[in-house]
């Protein structure tokens, strides 16, 4: 325990006077006021996290977390397990969806078996292996407390280490979105109903079963929801307790970290509940298809930056979600303030005295 204090410790608050710089610059910007909407708000953001006012996010690095888990045995996944080790490899070699589009834009990528059911001999992957997947959570726990801890650390590690302006975390997992539905439910709380979807695919006679095991698991384990760590030992994954450790480790090392679509999600929640500070360095991608999507982000106060029916994970959304961060960066760095343009703004002033943008009944 003192090792995940010490790393919860190490998550400090954003430099308020380098967010309070930025909007001042973004209010001489040439552009009416807050017209450049969530640029604007992301450009603030990352001059609280770095301390500077103006940033560049050259280095992008997505981290993929991959483990088996054994609730897959209740049937609650379209895909045999086998997918997990397959598509693992194949994140390394720029054959899965996420992988293609970080190498479309020049993201690097770490993809690490924190417990993959199967012996890796591929040496692109990250060998950090807790156990061969986790035990089935409708039978008992997922994992030992120190299993969890251990996955935890191992997530922090990699992303304080990992050399890079800016991080994104993924994950590739058979049945992590049924751990996902767990933990999520147990952390609102809510019903399983409220927080689970089809995943990967699944069929009415699936999607039912996997709504009455995560219940059965939640009703058996019965995880403390005033402890994350309880939770994710009970009814997570390895995948999910590796990401967690992973946004707590960039935001120890003040470095944005993009949450990719629902287990993402659900790690950047845990991440938050053990170090609330951690918030203010997350930035979310796509609004995930999966149901639970919306009620994680609710419980972080967070909204998505991109509509794109995504429903892919893998940390999919993350390179897309980094194109995004480099514009606001681009406005912030390179835009002509009103003097360098020329332009008296006095026309403004009135209109800074409240809100003449909006308009009623289309918010």
């Amino acid at each position: 325990m003192d090792r995940l204090e010490t790393m919860i410790a190490a998550v400090r608050p954003p430099d308020q006077s380098a967010m309070d710089a930025a909007r001042a610059r973004q209010a001489r910007l040439a552009k009416p006021p807050g017209s450049l909407g969530r640029l604007e708000d992301l450009s603030v953001q990352l001059a609280g996290i770095t301390g500077r006012l103006y940033n560049r996010v050259d280095k992008k690095h997505l981290l993929v977390f991959a483990a088996d888990n054994g609730v897959a045995a209740e049937g609650v996944s379209s895909a045999p397990q086998s997918v997990t080790l397959q598509q693992t490899i194949n994140l390394t070699r720029a054959r899965t969806g996420a992988a293609v589009l970080a190498r479309h834009f020049g993201c690097g990528i770490t993809v690490c078996d924190v417990g993959v059911n199967a012996d890796i001999g591929d040496s692109a992957v990250v060998g950090r292996k807790i156990a061969y997947g986790t035990q089935n959570i409708a039978r008992g726990p997922a994992m030992s407390r120190g299993q969890a801890l251990a996955a935890i650390e191992t997530g922090f590690s990699l992303a304080a280490e990992t050399d890079a302006d800016v991080l994104g975390v993924g994950e590739m997992g058979i049945g992590n979105t049924t751990t996902s539905s767990a933990v999520l439910a147990v952390l609102l709380p809510a019903d399983a109903e409220d927080v689970t979807g089809r995943g990967g695919g699944i069929t009415d006679e699936g999607f039912a079963k996997k709504k009455a095991v995560i219940r059965s698991a939640i009703a058996l384990n019965r995880p403390d929801r005033s402890d994350p760590v309880d939770v994710l030992s009970k009814v997570g994954g390895f995948d999910l307790a590796a990401m967690c450790g992973a946004f707590l480790g960039a935001a120890a090392a003040r470095r944005p970290v993009v949450i990719d679509g629902f287990i993402s999600a659900v790690a950047a929640l845990c991440a938050c509940r053990l170090a609330p500070l951690t918030r203010a360095y997350l930035v979310p991608s796509h609004a995930s298809y999966e149901i639970g999507y919306r009620l994680a982000m609710q419980a972080m106060d967070l909204q998505p930056l991109l509509l794109l029916g995504m429903r892919l994970g893998e940390g999919s959304g993350c390179p897309l979600a980094f194109q995004v961060l480099e514009a606001a960066c681009a406005v912030m760095n390179d835009m002509a303030t009103f003097e360098q343009a020329g332009i008296d703004d006095g026309y403004l002033d009135e209109i800074r005295q409240g809100d003449s943008f909006t308009v009623p009944g289309r918010e």
